[in-house]
């Protein structure tokens, strides 16, 4: 019986649960199996719980980055070598740990080693200036000890093999599980007078959302009050970044600060909306635009790697510069004067191989 550990220690909400749940559902089918043992490690086991599956918990980890990288280095090597001998150690939050393995594995989901900050980011929220800085000289350490590393995108795999010189059959695509099919209602036109614009997203600095607000506000006062509003899953009171965004365009009658949204909520909105804008300058995949695809309605989306991919089979999509408010504010005018012109099609991707589209076909090329 060979030994399969997945380590996510530092996993606990969003996508990357989401992703360990999924992975885990489907390690459990192999471990009912009789063929593996699989171990996790993990802050909770609550978090992802799933029959014939081995739980280590250890929730000490998140206290701060110091004990996450004492863990990673040290207690996970000791944990390796009780469970000796190891087939495949899995690792699903972007550091390669210190272990006995026959194969190792990396799920490399974090962005920001790319992310072109500024000063000002800084003063606004400098976790995301250090995760930039400091990222990829963390992803490096044991990282060509991986048997693979798997990413979510073709233009990650493509960064990963220039940065850290990989060889390019060591980087696997692993792209996402499709999207749950969407509600029919969400494809009902919302019929009303007020063109809508939804930019469902959390408020950390990177996700841009200035730069949309900066387009409403010069369009409102081109327009004038009543012809178009903007919906923000933000309240403007979350951090110093979205305190900022309220201070500074709160009193545009455009904006509206609707706060976090459930996604019963948000697909009720995706149901309103007629049009999702999404200027974050970096992102692993962007979720809200695989959803609101589905959808077949118009997309304003940043000029960059991952919308192109995230977008691809889109019907009706434009793309912006992501530091360009008057071009987005173009595009916003011409769709609430109902010009769909200059919209089109995405092409769909064709990505070379290695890459997976299921857990079964990942776990077929980390096994095989």
């Amino acid at each position: 019986m060979k030994t399969i550990v997945v380590s996510a220690v530092n996993i606990r909400k969003g996508g990357t649960l989401t992703i360990l749940r999924n992975c885990l559902e489907y390690l459990s089918g192999l471990a009912q199996s009789g063929n593996y043992r699989v171990v996790a490690l993990v802050h909770k086991k609550d978090l992802a719980c799933y029959p014939g599956i081995e739980y280590i918990e250890l929730p000490w980890t998140i206290k701060n980055w110091v004990l996450r990288l004492w863990c990673e280095y040290v207690t996970m090597y000791g944990i390796s070598k009780q469970l000796s001998p190891v087939y495949l150690w899995l690792s699903l939050h972007d550091t390669t740990p210190n272990v006995k393995a026959e194969r190792r594995a990396v799920y490399c989901h974090n962005p920001f080693s790319f992310y072109p900050w500024k000063w000002k980011d800084l003063f606004l929220n400098y976790h995301i200036v250090c995760f930039a800085w400091f990222t990829k000289y963390i992803y490096k350490i044991n990282l060509h000890k991986n048997f693979r590393v798997l990413v979510q995108q073709q233009w990650l795999r493509e960064n990963f093999i220039r940065m850290f010189h990989l060889p390019r059959q060591k980087v696997v695509v692993t792209l996402p599980a499709k999207v749950n099919p969407v509600p029919q209602t969400m494809k009902v036109a919302p019929g009303t007078s007020v063109y809508t614009f939804l930019y469902p997203s959390y408020g950390d600095i990177h996700k841009n959302f200035e730069l949309l607000c900066r387009a409403a506000a010069s369009l409102e006062n081109e327009m004038g009050i009543g012809k178009f509003r903007v919906i923000l899953t933000l309240s403007g009171k979350e951090n110093k970044y979205t305190r900022m965004l309220y201070k500074r365009w709160g009193k545009t009658s455009s904006l509206e600060f609707a706060g976090f949204m459930d996604k019963q909520r948000l697909y009720d909105t995706y149901a309103r909306a007629d049009c999702l804008v999404f200027p974050s300058k970096v992102e692993t995949w962007g979720l809200p635009i695989s959803e609101y695809a589905e959808s077949g309605k118009p997309m304003l989306l940043a000029d960059l790697p991952y919308t192109h991919e995230t977008a691809a089979g889109s019907r009706q999509t434009a793309f912006f510069a992501s530091n360009d408010a008057d071009e987005l504010k173009d595009y916003m005018r011409r769709l609430v004067s109902h010009d769909t012109s200059f919209l089109s099609a995405v092409p769909e991707l064709d990505i070379e191989p290695p890459q997976s589209s299921t857990w079964e076909e990942l776990f077929d090329i980390l096994l095989q």
